[in-house]
């Protein structure tokens, strides 16, 4: 219930209510709750999401979003296709007989060969830090497919970053690279501290573990 102050001679100032439809009046229409991202925000990206133009590919498409700089989405396509045909010369040169024939094939071989399971994330608990593992759901995991490859080209020196990330995604495709090497160390980490899962199983059972152990 929301109040407005009184400006009358009232000496206790008393502060009258206000209706709840004028106030959700000026808040403008509600949102529908399948607009609301996980984190709450608003956000559409789902639906605006179109396929590249020229592989037709909606992964592809959010893979350049995310080489995406400045909002130059230009650069970003430009980049991302030159590497593909790095890729795709190699190929025609038969320097790779075990690989698919197509660029856009390596890319979704790289994509699974970097793609985790798990991944370590830092909890304090009970006046302590503990490195938690958690489990994955499928856009976490392509979101940490993608920050590693790109990663990993954009810090190499030496050659232009489409060269750089043609050879990230063609070791990728061999299940080597630098973005390999992160997935197998975040998977060593978490097996490492297995015995600290049951940390992130829950709030509610977490508290309830804690408050047990004060007792």
């Amino acid at each position: 219930m929301l109040f407005r102050s009184s400006r009358s001679s009232d000496p206790g100032n008393l502060q009258v209510p206000i209706a709840m439809n004028e106030a959700s009046s000026e808040r403008g229409p509600r949102t529908s709750p399948k607009e609301f991202s996980m984190a709450g925000r608003i956000t559409k990206a789902e639906q605006q999401l179109k396929p590249d133009p020229q592989f037709g590919d909606l992964v592809l498409s959010r893979f350049i979003n995310s080489m995406m700089k400045g909002g130059n989405k230009a650069t970003a396509t430009r980049i991302v296709y030159a590497a593909f045909g790095e890729i795709q010369t190699r190929l025609d040169d038969g320097k790779a007989p075990d690989l698919p024939e197509s660029a856009i094939e390596v890319f979704h071989l790289a994509l699974d060969n970097v793609r985790p399971a798990v991944e370590v994330r830092s909890k304090r608990v009970g006046g302590a830090n503990y490195q938690v593992p958690m489990q994955l759901n499928r856009r976490r995991q392509q979101s940490l497919t993608f920050r590693w490859i790109i990663t990993s080209a954009r810090e190499e020196r030496g050659k232009p970053i489409h060269m750089r990330l043609a050879k990230e995604l063609w070791d990728a495709a061999h299940n080597e690279g630098k973005a390999v090497t992160t997935r197998e160390n975040t998977h060593r980490m978490a097996e490492a501290n297995r015995a600290f899962a049951h940390f992130g199983r829950g709030r509610r059972s977490e508290e309830r573990r804690v408050g047990k152990e004060c007792r």
